[in-house]
């Protein structure tokens, strides 16, 4: 299924943050983890429009991994997949 952000909204899958200890062993994901902070964009929107009736293009496209405001994105589930609605507003970087 094909999805279309609208506006600046942008469609997050989460990346997954192994968590690692000192002497090596990996650690699993559990339900009380915190709420993600990093995903890759899958889906942009066209930008944001001013009061002019002028496009202010997404400074963020498809591909890019992003760091975000923690408790801004909404959850969705697409397809049995779980990915984050934000705004480009709340993209605090772009990771390289």
């Amino acid at each position: 299924m094909k999805v279309q952000p609208l506006s600046n909204n942008v469609i997050v899958k989460p990346l997954k943050v192994e968590e690692v200890t000192k002497s090596g062993i990996v650690l699993p994901e559990t339900n009380e983890k915190e709420r993600p902070e990093k995903g890759e964009i899958i889906a942009c929107g066209p930008g944001k429009m001013t009061e002019q009736g002028n496009l202010i293009k997404m400074s963020v496209k498809v591909g890019d991994k992003v760091i975000f405001k923690k408790y801004s994105p909404d959850e969705i589930k697409i397809e049995n997949e779980d990915y984050l609605v934000l705004s480009e507003n709340d993209i605090v970087a772009i990771l390289g």
